[in-house]
């Protein structure tokens, strides 16, 4: 359960913290790296990682496929919509990879996440 019950306050497991960043990205990561950092004394490495790979991602994602729409005729269209599932399959991985509690790190944008991640909670 993601659930704990103390002092008659609820709080959530970072497991499903690090999912919920990647709701929506990037700005689900930009809320849950702002609420970590307000609202604990030592904020969460594995829910701050997940934050920024989300905004990370979700970045390069737009950039990418926003840059391939420029292509003209047939050979665009369908990499604009190859590349297009491929992000929502990664997303969607992404998402069952944080709520397992796995650090899972995308190549090169994981890297980032990571390292930034580890500078923010010092």
């Amino acid at each position: 359960m993601s659930l704990e019950e103390k002092n008659n306050e609820t709080y959530i497991s970072s497991n499903t913290l690090a999912m919920l960043s990647y709701v929506l990205p990037p700005l689900s990561g930009i809320y849950f790296f702002i609420f970590e950092k307000r609202n604990r004394q030592t904020p969460n490495k594995f829910v701050l990682f997940h934050a920024y790979q989300s905004i990370t991602f979700g970045v390069a994602a737009y950039l990418i496929v926003r840059a391939v729409s420029f292509i003209p005729y047939l050979f665009g269209y369908i990499l604009n919509k190859t590349l297009a599932v491929a992000a929502i399959l990664t997303w969607m991985f992404l998402v069952l990879k944080a709520h397992s509690g796995s650090e899972f790190e995308l190549p090169y944008l994981g890297k980032i996440a990571k390292n930034q991640a580890q500078k923010t909670s010092q």
